[in-house]
């Protein structure tokens, strides 16, 4: 796949994560393990990263107070 910028879509990639910061967080956490692993491709860790979650091969661990609803 040829990458562009804005492919994919960042709205895509936000909704897979769930939000914003999820999104940002675990292509970060997954690049550096790229990077630490010696995983590269002849793609930057970060595309690797980022497609591996377009493509549904990147599982997303969310922290437990993603879960916790406020009720007050």
């Amino acid at each position: 796949m040829k990458h562009q910028m804005n492919h994919p879509p960042v709205v895509e990639l936000e909704n897979k994560a769930g939000c914003r910061y999820m999104l940002v967080t675990a292509v970060a956490r997954r690049a550096r393990q790229i990077i630490a692993k010696k995983q590269h491709s002849e793609l930057k860790p970060v595309t690797q990263a980022v497609d591996e979650l377009y493509n549904g091969e990147l599982d997303l661990k969310y922290p437990s107070e993603y879960y916790q609803t406020s009720e007050k």
